[in-house]
């Protein structure tokens, strides 16, 4: 662990930095990167690209407190078995969050959820993560509450192996995972940690047209006629 860190410059930077952490799985057959939308696919783009492995996203919503939208109370995630649900049962009783509250603020995020899955994959399918190393990338971890569900979702889809990689998480998060994931990858756990936007000199938001265009990116990559991307005619 270390208390100081050279700032990531932006995604593009801290993809490649957490790359370097993932070297093992460079080459493998069996491996496939996963990108938690927005923020995490130009993370997961440069991982892919120094893996030389395949990319899809997988989109997981934040249930934001009705009154605090950015502290989650949970998330909700969606796999080819249907949505998942995570709840921090502990915020929900000393919030005092009512089951009407959480409905409400599901029923939004599940139709939000709906249309970036259709934005990003249009009608491609789920990928068959059946047997296979997937790695779950984002742009970093706080309460981790995303990457939870994202998780439990995908442990449906019968992987052979869950790993979550991430270029910046808190400390006792990143340590968290290790019990729900197979492997978690942590480029940087510094202390005392905020926020994941506090380590990157630009964090600027990730839209919808860059997630897009990355994916149209790999695609090309891959030699994947861009009729098989999302969004494209």
């Amino acid at each position: 662990m270390r208390s100081v860190i050279r700032l990531f410059h932006d995604r593009v930077d801290a993809g490649r930095r957490l790359a370097n952490e993932l070297r093992s799985y460079e080459d493998r057959p069996e491996v496939i990167v996963l990108a938690l939308p927005r923020g995490g696919v130009p993370v997961g783009f440069e991982v892919t690209s120094a893996l030389h492995a395949p990319l899809d996203v997988f989109v997981v919503r934040k249930l934001g407190l009705p009154w605090h939208e950015e502290l989650a109370m949970g998330a909700i995630a969606t796999s080819s078995s249907g949505t998942v649900r995570v709840l921090d049962e502990e915020l929900l009783r000393t919030a005092r969050v009512t089951d009407v509250d959480l409905e409400r603020v599901t029923a939004t995020e599940r139709t939000e959820l709906e249309r970036r899955e259709h934005l990003y994959r249009g009608n491609r399918p789920f990928p068959d993560v059946t047997g296979k190393t997937v790695i779950l990338v984002d742009d970093g971890l706080a309460t981790g509450s995303t990457m939870r569900a994202a998780v439990a979702a995908l442990r449906q889809e019968s992987p052979g192996r869950i790993v979550v990689a991430v270029p910046v998480a808190a400390l006792e998060t990143c340590n968290a995972f290790r019990d729900i994931a197979d492997e978690t990858i942590c480029a940087e756990t510094p202390e005392p940690f905020t926020a994941v936007g506090q380590w990157y000199e630009n964090f600027s938001p990730t839209t919808d047209e860059e997630v897009h265009e990355l994916l149209e990116r790999h695609a090309r990559q891959l030699r994947v006629p861009s009729t098989d991307v999302a969004g494209t005619q």
